[in-house]
C-alpha cells in the first residue's frame, strides 16, 4: 500500500532545512467582492491561517481582490507574475476568471492552482494548461453523482437553470450526456446572470415543461434565486444544486426554500459525519476547528477548504522543487510545476490526490459525497452516490 502523505498548514507544515533568505512568493487573486464574494471571503480568511514557512523556507502570501471580474483577475495575475515575481499563483474563485488566467500563467511560466470548478480549466491538456492545476472537484465528477442519484430517485425528466457563463456552460455540457445515458430527459434549459435580481421568466418556462426535478447550476448565494422563485411559483418537484453552493451564506439566503435539496459536495462539508475510517476526516476536521475558532462556529465553507487544499499541494511540492532550484527563478517555477504534477497520495480536506501529466486535479470518488439540506443544515446521504 502506498504511503498517504498530507501537509497540515495549521501546524506549520514541513520544517526541514534552515530557513533560506529568499522567500517563496505565492500570489492569490480571489473574489473578495462581487457576485462570488461568498466564495472568495472564506478563501481570503483561510489564507490568514496558512503558514509563513514551508520546508525551511519563508513563504510570503500576496492576496488581491479580483471582484469576480475577468479583466481584473487577468490584471491581478499579470501583476503578480511580472511585478511581484511570484513563484505560484492561486485563484481565482470562479470559472470565467480562472479560464482567462490560464493564458497569463502559461505566458509567464508560473504554476497556477485554480479554486474554481470547471474541468475546462485543466482539460484537455495542452501547452498552456500544463502550467495549471485545480483544487476543487471537476464538475464532471459531481455531475455523475447527480445523475446517478436522480436515476435511483425515479427522476425521468429534468429542467436546467444555470449561469449564462462558463460555469453554466460546463455543467450543461457535463450533465446532458449523463442524463441521456440513464434515460432521463432534459425537458427545459434556461440561463441567467450572476447579477440578476429576477428569474421569473426562466422559472415559468421550466415549470411549463413539467419536469420531475430541477437542477440549478450556479454558485454562491446567486444560486438560491432560481430555487426561491420556483418555490414561490409552486413548483413541487425535486431540487438539485451543484457543489458551488456549499457554504453557510447559501443556507442563510435560501432559508426554508432549500429544505430537501440534494447536491454533491466535498467531504469537508460534512467532515464530522464521515466514518472514522475515511482518510479525509482528520484533515478536514483539523481545518474546520482552526477556521471556526477564528471566524466563528458555523462559518465553514468548502470554498475556503479549496484555498487550504491549494496550500497542501504546494506544501508537498515545494520541498521537492527546492532540491533543484532557488525561489524567485524560472528554474524554481518550472521545478515546482513538475513537483505538483508528480504528487501522489496527498490527503487534503476534499479528497486524496494523485496527479499525472494528463490529470491536474488528481481526484477520485473520495472527493465527493452526496448531501441534502435538512432543518437548515447539511446532512450526509452517501459517500459517493
Amino acid at each position: 500500500m502506498k504511503r498517504i502523505v498530507w501537509a497540515l498548514a495549521l501546524a506549520g507544515t514541513v520544517l526541514a532545512s534552515p530557513v533560506l533568505a529568499q522567500p517563496i512568493k505565492i500570489g492569490v487573486t480571489i473574489a473578495k467582492t462581487g457576485p462570488a464574494a461568498s466564495l472568495g471571503i472564506p478563501q481570503a480568511n483561510t489564507v490568514t491561517l496558512l503558514p509563513t514557512e514551508i520546508g525551511g523556507q519563508k513563504v510570503e502570501w500576496i492576496v488581491l481582490d479580483d471582484a469576480t471580474d475577468t479583466t481584473k483577475g487577468v490584471a491581478n495575475a499579470r501583476k503578480l507574475a511580472s511585478d511581484d515575481k511570484v513563484d505560484a499563483i492561486v485563484g481565482s474563485s470562479v470559472t470565467p476568471v480562472s479560464l482567462a488566467m490560464v493564458e497569463v500563467a502559461a505566458e509567464a511560466k508560473v504554476p497556477m492552482i485554480s479554486l474554481a470548478a470547471s474541468s475546462k480549466i485543466v482539460a484537455p491538456m495542452d501547452d498552456k494548461r500544463r502550467w495549471v492545476f485545480k483544487a476543487p472537484q471537476n464538475d464532471g465528477l459531481m455531475a455523475e453523482a447527480i445523475a446517478t442519484h436522480m436515476a435511483k430517485a425515479g427522476v425521468k425528466s429534468v429542467g436546467f437553470i444555470g449561469f449564462n457563463d462558463a460555469y453554466g456552460d460546463g455543467w450543461l455540457a457535463e450533465i446532458t450526456p449523463r442524463l441521456e445515458a440513464k434515460g432521463i430527459k432534459l425537458a427545459a434549459t434556461e440561463r441567467y446572470a450572476r447579477t440578476d435580481t429576477s428569474v421569473t421568466g426562466q422559472a415559468l418556462k421550466v415549470m411549463a415543461a413539467k419536469p420531475d426535478a430541477v437542477l440549478i447550476a450556479g454558485s454562491g448565494t446567486p444560486a438560491a434565486l432560481p430555487q426561491k422563485t420556483l418555490k414561490e411559483r409552486g413548483y413541487a418537484g425535486k431540487y438539485y444544486q451543484t457543489h458551488g453552493v456549499a457554504n453557510a451564506d447559501f443556507l442563510r439566503v435560501g432559508g426554508k426554500d432549500l429544505e430537501g435539496t440534494v447536491l454533491p459536495a466535498g467531504p469537508l462539508l460534512v467532515a464530522e459525519q464521515l466514518p472514522e475510517s475515511n482518510p479525509v476526516r482528520k484533515v478536514a476536521l483539523d481545518y474546520t476547528k482552526a477556521y471556526e475558532a477564528k471566524f466563528g462556529a458555523g462559518s465553514l465553507a468548502t470554498f475556503g477548504g479549496h484555498a487550504y487544499d491549494a496550500e497542501v499541494l504546494l506544501a508537498n511540492a515545494i520541498p521537492v522543487a527546492l532540491k533543484t532550484a532557488k525561489p524567485g527563478t524560472p528554474e524554481f517555477r518550472s521545478a515546482l510545476r513538475d513537483a505538483l504534477e508528480g504528487l501522489k497520495d496527498v490527503v487534503y480536506t476534499n479528497g486524496v490526490v494523485n496527479m499525472t501529466p494528463t490529470d491536474h486535479v488528481g481526484q477520485d470518488d473520495r472527493a465527493r459525497v452526496m448531501v441534502t439540506i435538512e432543518n437548515g443544515r447539511w446532512k450526509l446521504l452517501s459517500a459517493t452516490n
